[in-house]
């Protein structure tokens, strides 16, 4: 029987070779990704009707698959959150010097809305070096430094001496716990001119957007209320006024990966925060194909993919909808397309397979943050995750980025399925964009669990990379991440196929996936984050 499912999985990974040249017509994939990022949706924002109809259609979906329902209530899984709309017509962010009138820079500042802000804060500023408290590395940017009751001040990225995987987990788990610890009021967060993404604009208008939190105070990253900001790199030299250091300086150090000094800055900050809360309610879409061996049913692999996006809001590149329909209707799209390809194969494997739409990626991770913690199947018996993001089939499949792929046996297994089909899995070239710790595989990785997240790859130096960066330029958290968009469809079911095969693969092994002696995550195998 493990030779059939093997075969099966070989007859998935070649069905793109051998089949008629998809079109946006013709392409089943395409077609779930024409629904989900419809007019109809209104941009599947957390909470919002247009998201729950969403959900239903993904649920409906699974159903016609032949899926068993795995949520609490159905194929639902009920997340409850707090939403936080800023007022920033109300509030103000002011940089203050002893004896000089206070600097407005609240037109250079994002009030992050996805944490909780603290109204009044008045408070030195410590600038920490990169900000990573990492000392099971042998790393800490705070070692020796005071941060009590000042906002600390970090520029994003890390030293050459610790891998993309610590710098993003430091920033994304660690930095919260330990400046709550060491009491200090805030962090304002910089970004180096080269690792910018997207436009400070389109960030700076994101902001007036509301953000969300999980009502459950433990599974937040910061569990008290805290002033959190971005600062517009281009306008940044104003905080470094007199401390000796100018942030060009910094901004090279950090681009080339060297160490960064961390001392007092010669200003402090004086900010007020108007925010309102409100209580909402969103679902997480989950669905089971049930594992045919007694002995191993138990066990689960999980395939994920976040449904939300963005919602709507004044028009940019479009008509206010933000459609995500590669941010991540493409991945909801996979997941979708896996369970109906599994079916039309009569695929049976040994373990379960857990099919997961997510809410609340866009928000801070939050409901694989809450699924993780509260799994409505399969409790401690998850063993790997195999996350759709935003993977991005705008040229053919020839190279894929595996993010985590070096810290576990996963690796081991998209590099063997992708030499069968001339796919190279190639290192991930932007390190310092924390794309780790940016989508929800990072939240089973957190408890322990094996997890990978494939992103298609460009060669380097030709269209296909121009086509890429001009992508995250032009339709990046955009409106012209629409159905207009030039798509690969080859691609795409290439994509879904391997996906498939990698489920296949793992969920019929011998053995399931494990950390790598030498990884830095495999310790939450044994003691997992709460």
């Amino acid at each position: 029987m493990r030779q059939s499912i093997l075969a099966l999985a070989a007859a998935l990974c070649a069905t793109f070779a051998s089949a008629a040249t998809p079109t946006k017509d013709t392409s089943a994939w395409w077609g779930h990704v024409r629904v989900l990022a419809s007019d109809e949706f209104q941009g599947r924002l957390t909470g919002s009707p247009g998201y729950r109809a969403a959900a239903e259609y993904v649920a409906k979906r699974f159903a016609a698959a032949g899926l068993k329902p795995a949520g609490d209530a159905g194929y639902f899984q009920h997340v409850d959150l707090v939403v936080q709309t800023i007022h920033t017509d109300a509030s103000h962010v002011r940089l203050t010097r002893p004896g000089a009138e206070p600097l407005e820079v609240s037109d250079r500042v994002v009030l992050s809305p996805s944490v909780l802000q603290r109204p009044d804060v008045t408070a030195p500023l410590v600038f920490a070096g990169y900000g990573l408290h990492l000392p099971e590395a042998g790393y800490d940017d705070f070692d020796g430094l005071d941060v009590r009751g000042a906002v600390v001040v970090l520029l994003v990225g890390g030293p050459e001496s610790l891998s993309g995987a610590q710098r993003a987990h430091a920033y994304a788990e660690n930095l919260a716990r330990h400046l709550e610890d060491a009491g200090a009021a805030g962090v304002i967060q910089l970004t180096a001119p080269r690792n910018r993404e997207v436009p400070w604009a389109r960030q700076k208008a994101a902001g007036t957007m509301p953000g969300m939190v999980l009502a459950e105070p433990a599974l937040r990253r910061f569990r008290a209320p805290a002033f959190h900001a971005a600062f517009d790199e281009s306008r940044a030299e104003a905080l470094f006024e007199g401390s000796g250091h100018t942030f060009a300086e910094l901004a090279a150090l950090a681009e080339a990966h060297r160490p960064l000094p961390r001392f007092p800055l010669a200003v402090g900050l004086a900010a007020h925060v108007e925010a309102s809360l409100a209580e909402a309610r969103a679902d997480n879409v989950v669905a089971e194909l049930p594992g045919r061996d007694p002995s191993l049913r138990a066990e689960a692999v999980v395939l994920s993919a976040h449904l939300d996006h963005l919602g709507t809001g004044a028009p940019d590149h479009g008509d206010g909808i933000f459609r995500g329909a590669m941010d991540d209707a493409s991945g909801v799209a996979t997941l979708l397309e896996v369970a109906s390809r599994l079916r039309a194969r009569h695929a049976h494997p040994r373990r379960s397979l857990l099919f997961l739409a997510v809410c609340g990626e866009e928000k801070g991770l939050l409901g694989s943050r809450y699924f993780a913690a509260h799994p409505t199947r399969h409790t401690g018996r998850i063993v790997a995750d195999i996350n759709s993001d935003m993977f991005l089939p705008l040229y053919p499949l020839k190279r894929l980025i595996g993010f985590g792929a070096d810290e576990s046996t996963l690796g081991d297994d998209v590099r063997s399925l992708g030499a069968a089909l001339g796919i190279e899995l190639v290192p991930d070239p932007q390190p310092d964009h924390l794309v780790f710790v940016r989508s929800d595989q990072y939240n089973f990785v957190r408890h322990g669990v094996p997890a990978i997240m494939l992103m298609m790859s460009p060669h380097p130096g030709t269209a296909e990379e121009q086509a890429l960066t001009d992508w995250f330029a032009r339709r990046y958290h955009a409106q012209a991440d629409n159905l207009d968009q030039p798509v690969d469809l080859e691609a795409a079911d290439a994509y879904t196929d391997l996906v498939a095969a990698l489920a296949l693969r793992v969920a019929d092994a011998r053995g399931v996936p494990h950390w790598r002696p030498d990884s830095f995550f495999a310790r939450f195998a044994s003691q997992p984050l709460r």
